[in-house]
């Protein structure tokens, strides 16, 4: 009965779904090769092997946690916390002991960035959460221990430092706490306070991310080097690529490699310069019909558990993706999130397609989906 049970809910798999997030991770690997050509320390790293590497496992984490009963999550959602809790809080403080400062575990087979599955984990926990006090969330008591439980794995982060990471982890509360139903004079309250914040924060930042808002609010149009010179190089790119673009391979501020970090940050300017005005909206709109269908699955969802998790992940990738094509486009300052599924990464690209994984466990425990 249960062999006939799974086989028959693998025929509710969102395939629509996974074959956009395919069509994007294989383009997103063809253009990183695209991005380190030429370049002799870049192609002796294999950025685009370890890529095609994650992407693979990914998929298979992908298909993994679909075959799980989402609601699982659920029951060990405090060991996840915990643990990941210690995992942050151990690289932060062994990174600032030794490196002075650090973000990555070196397996010596690959690294992995644990800020990255922090945000899955965040995601689950703040689901279980909010579901769970679901009557209470109308009480400013309850929301602020959501905030201070996702807090808990902010702050490490923070102090990495990886400023980028930690907005995105505050995104995240507040959209799932928006989604559990805030009250408006409670959302006030938190717009109020989130007008002042910058200002607060900006004294405590390090000296680089100050100097990013700085060069982002009063540029110098003379300078020639930094976050200026990078951004300056992006407009280039996007305005040359025309509405056809040059070419797959044939961008000269690809090839000619004055667009620096082309193959992560700026690869959102790389595809444009490549493949243009037409070829970037594609990909957008690629980009749109995965987070639709996230969206439907948190509106399909059996509960709100799951409901939640679909709209988290949903979510994540919308604000990343965002914030990316805003850098590039020069509307907002310089940060070191990926294009969902496209910039090379691979603890970003893992954690991605697990939260993908999370979406697909939801559906396939509804019903048959139609298009």
């Amino acid at each position: 009965m249960r062999v006939q049970n799974l086989a028959f809910n693998w025929r509710h798999f969102d395939f629509w779904l996974l074959g956009s997030v395919a069509l994007l991770v294989i383009f997103g690997i063809t253009m990183i090769r695209s991005a380190v050509a030429g370049n002799i320390e870049l192609v002796e790293l294999d950025l685009v092997r370890r890529q095609a590497i994650f992407a693979i496992g990914g998929v298979v984490a992908m298909l993994a946690v679909a075959a799980i009963d989402y609601r699982l999550w659920a029951s060990i959602s405090r060991p996840l916390f915990i643990g990941t809790v210690i995992a942050l809080s151990a690289l932060t403080i062994l990174g600032a002991a030794l490196f002075g400062s650090a973000r990555w575990f070196d397996t010596g087979v690959i690294l992995i960035q644990p800020s990255e599955i922090a945000k899955i984990v965040l995601i689950l926990v703040l689901a279980d959460y909010f579901t769970r006090n679901q009557q209470n969330i109308q009480r400013l008591s309850y929301v602020a221990r959501s905030f201070f439980l996702a807090m808990f794995i902010t702050v490490p982060i923070l102090l990495q430092p990886n400023l980028s990471t930690s907005i995105v982890m505050i995104v995240l509360w507040f959209a799932m706490l928006w989604a559990s139903g805030l009250r408006i004079r409670h959302l006030l309250l938190f717009i109020a306070g989130g007008l002042f914040l910058p200002l607060l924060a900006f004294p405590l930042l390090v000296d680089y991310q100050q100097r990013r808002i700085l060069n982002f609010l009063f540029p110098d149009p003379n300078a020639r080097h930094g976050d200026i010179y990078n951004i300056q190089q992006a407009l280039i790119s996007i305005g040359s690529g025309g509405l056809l673009g040059q070419g797959y391979g044939q961008g000269t501020q690809v090839q000619l490699r004055f667009l620096k970090v082309r193959w992560s940050d700026f690869i959102f300017s790389a595809m444009a310069h490549e493949f243009g005005f037409l070829g970037t909206l594609v990909v957008i709109l690629v980009l749109l019909f995965v987070i639709w269908r996230c969206l439907r699955a948190a509106r399909l969802a059996s509960d709100t558990f799951g409901a939640l998790i679909a709209y988290g992940v949903a979510t994540m990738i919308t604000f990343q993706a965002m914030v990316n094509i805003g850098v590039n486009l020069n509307l907002m300052p310089a940060t070191g999130l990926t294009l969902p599924f496209v910039s090379y990464g691979g603890s970003s690209l893992l954690s991605t397609l697990i939260g993908i994984g999370l979406v697909e466990s939801v559906i396939l425990r509804h019903r048959a989906l139609e298009f």
